[in-house]
């Protein structure tokens, strides 16, 4: 098994730690943006491969490495919604974030301001309904995405999450989890 990407990433990380929970190995190749370009359709990362069976996306990625260690993904539909509600914030913040790396301005426009709205309400939602991710359960991948976004968030300096107490608990405790502690981006 071969996942492509960035340490960097929190769809990858994503992919590494549910690798790590399932005690699965897989080779992780440190895929930059040139390299995804030439070697998937999607162009972006994570991708996996593992014999003839090529992933694209970080939620088949997650779905195929828990099935592979008889483990559940997104269980019921609410899992499902939550998990789609916090790609929803991480696409946005990702966008901007790569807009701004090639320097446009996120302020000029109606569709970045949008994303950053977006950004800002979802925040507010989900700091304002703790007792969907209080018991943090490291096999709950809903709360292991909005883990990753809130310390990749944090740690590219795209948001700051002191404001939000809740938020903060949550990261905290995932912190106290070995894959995700182990899979924490550094400079």
């Amino acid at each position: 098994m071969k996942l492509y990407g960035s340490l960097t990433s929190p769809y990858v990380r994503h992919c590494r730690i549910a690798l790590l929970q399932g005690d699965l190995s897989a080779e992780l190749i440190n895929t930059n943006q040139e390299q995804s370009a030439q070697l998937t359709p999607t162009k972006r990362v994570p991708f996996l491969s593992d014999g003839d069976t090529l992933l694209s996306d970080s939620a088949s990625i997650i779905r195929y490495i828990r099935e592979q260690s008889q483990q559940s993904f997104l269980p019921t539909v609410e899992d499902l919604d939550q998990f789609c509600f916090v790609n929803t914030l991480l696409d946005s913040a990702a966008n901007l974030f790569y807009l701004e790396k090639f320097g446009l301005e996120h302020s000029e426009n109606s569709y970045t301001q949008r994303q950053q709205a977006r950004i800002l309400s979802s925040l507010k939602q989900l700091e304002e309904s703790p007792q969907r991710y209080k018991k943090f359960d490291p096999l709950n991948d809903w709360h292991i995405r909005l883990a990753c976004f809130l310390d990749w968030a944090s740690f590219r300096h795209r948001i700051t999450i002191e404001n939000y107490p809740n938020l903060q608990l949550l990261v905290e405790a995932a912190l106290q989890n070995n894959a995700f502690a182990q899979t924490r981006p550094t400079e």
